[in-house]
């Protein structure tokens, strides 16, 4: 057995671990990506929705006023 042997071990650990690392990296750069996707298509979704909701609030308001004015209209018989 060579003293290089003991160094070529590590070495080989070391570049295993490294490279463990390396793909640990690249799979979690993946998953941030695809979280931010997510997150940026629901921020839309929701702007969407909240857009709708102040439409259909809007609507409901108006539709309410004007029941308002019939009940307040002179009832002609």
């Amino acid at each position: 057995m060579s003293a290089a042997d003991p160094i070529r071990a590590e070495l080989e650990t070391l570049h295993a671990l490294a490279e463990r690392a390396l793909q640990q990296q690249r799979r979690l750069a993946e998953e941030n990506h695809s979280l931010r996707h997510a997150q940026e298509q629901l921020a839309g979704e929701r702007a969407e929705l909240v857009a709708r909701n102040d439409m259909a609030r809007t609507r409901i308001e108006a539709m309410i006023q004007r029941l308002r004015a019939l009940e307040q209209a002179p009832q002609g018989n």
